[in-house]
């Protein structure tokens, strides 16, 4: 039987306003649109076209020298890659239970993998990706503010640690930044100053209630009669307002930092980790020969470039981002190549199926009927 989770307050704490989760009917299967069919279809396109025709010509090698060094990993190489790739997606469930608290490993897994594979498909496929976690998660039994806190939380932390990662890269070879594209270093640095951007709103968000009540009354005096329309609350008849919802908001999102910070930069952390070893195993295989400073800058503006929303995972663009820099300080081009594409591999389209096999687990799962119901006055 399904376990009905509780809520992440404690003492009161971001209690449950109005209790408004309970009236959602048990959410269904999204539809797959036309849309959506279509910006898969170009985005794997121009993903494809990238990686078979502008990446050999960008990088002055050609497949007949990429093929060599692919042929040159084994199966034993190829197993010990796939088992990282697998350990990787486990850490990260440590990052998810921590931010829904009630969620099982065994849960956790399933929506990242399913996650996962629908934002690798969808070019920008995050707002999907995250879009089938709400529905997972409702499925069991979760309530909807409960889901929404531990998305944004989660969601920061993985943004916070992904610009910071480039940034560390960049410190560990501090005395050869020059060599490095110069569109790529502008990147690492703008993505930091985001970063920072986005730790200081965080940080207000967390310590300053009424800067929030401040903001929340800013929106609801300009769009509130706009955002009315689209939500609202039968408490007296009332809409309820974003200043309301944002109060509620924060002191959730301050109550699960609290108790969680430490599973979340656990998994993130862990997650990061060990697909970094899983980048230097990919490297190796094909004999990159680089000092462990230079793969893992190389590997962190990688994981920065991802975020690009053209193509599927910003696949291309991250392995054009890796080449530059393994090439600039080095590297074979066809071998720093034929890496980046056995770790796109594992990181990208290996999750994939990994993504079907986890929506046959959560169709086969048991669910929680979600009734409709009066709010309490």
């Amino acid at each position: 039987m399904t376990e009905r989770p509780t809520g992440v307050a404690e003492d009161g704490e971001g209690a449950d306003i109005g209790d408004d989760d309970d009236e959602m009917t048990t959410p269904s299967m999204p539809m797959l649109t036309w849309r959506m069919g279509l910006q898969a279809f170009f985005g794997f396109a121009l993903a494809i076209l990238l990686i078979a025709v502008g990446l050999p010509f960008m990088t002055n090698t050609t497949w007949k020298a990429i093929g060599h060094h692919l042929n040159l990993v084994g199966p034993r190489a190829s197993f010990e890659m796939f088992g990282i790739m697998l350990l990787g997606l486990a850490a990260y469930t440590f990052t998810l239970t921590a931010a829904i608290p009630g969620l099982s490993h065994v849960k956790a897994s399933i929506i990242n993998v399913s996650g996962s594979a629908v934002s690798n498909i969808l070019p920008g496929g995050g707002a999907v990706g995250m879009a089938s976690t709400y529905l997972m998660l409702r499925s069991w039994g979760f309530k909807r503010r409960n889901i929404s806190t531990g998305l944004i939380v989660s969601g920061l932390w993985n943004v916070l640690a992904r610009i910071a990662l480039p940034l560390i890269g960049i410190a560990a070879v501090s005395s050869q930044t020059e060599a490095m594209p110069t569109i790529v270093r502008r990147a690492v640095w703008w993505g930091g100053v985001t970063g920072l951007l986005l730790l200081i709103a965080f940080a207000f968000i967390l310590t300053s209630p009424r800067w929030t009540a401040w903001l929340g009354d800013q929106v609801d005096s300009r769009f509130g009669h706009l955002l009315a329309r689209l939500r609202r609350g039968e408490a007296k008849g009332q809409p309820i307002g974003i200043k309301h919802l944002m109060l509620d908001q924060r002191a959730r999102i301050s109550t699960v930092t609290k108790h969680g910070w430490f599973g979340m930069t656990f998994g993130v952390a862990g997650q990061l980790g060990i697909w970094f070893i899983l980048f230097w195993r990919a490297m190796a295989a094909v004999h990159v020969d680089l000092p462990i400073a230079e793969l893992f800058a190389a590997y962190a503006i990688g994981r920065l470039m991802t975020a690009i929303p053209i193509t599927p995972g910003g696949l291309g663009f991250t392995e054009l981002a890796v080449v530059g820099v393994l090439v600039a300080w080095g590297a074979n081009s066809a071998a720093a190549l034929a890496g980046a594409l056995i770790f796109a591999l594992f990181t990208h389209v290996a999750e994939i199926p990994l993504g079907a096999v986890g929506w046959l687990a959560w169709l086969t799962s048991p669910k929680v009927s979600l009734t409709s119901k009066p709010l309490p006055s």
